[in-house]
């Protein structure tokens, strides 16, 4: 089985600022890619959630794609 990206990384902390890393995890309508096909585990899948959904807030990302 796939390692989880974030755990193989070392990332100890999502930041919503971080527009490229999040960018990875959405697909071409801007909608967030499932665990299963992300390779995420289930703990990080939400706080990836968590921080694409902050940043969709904040302008930073598009709730949906052009």
């Amino acid at each position: 089985m796939n390692q989880c990206y974030f755990s193989k990384n070392n990332i100890k902390y999502i930041d919503y600022k971080n527009t490229e890393l999040l960018k990875k995890f959405l697909d071409t309508h801007a909608r967030i890619v499932s665990h299963k096909k992300s390779g995420v585990c289930t703990k990080h899948q939400r706080e990836l959630s968590n921080a694409i959904k902050r940043a969709r807030f904040l302008a930073l990302l598009p709730y949906i794609a052009k």
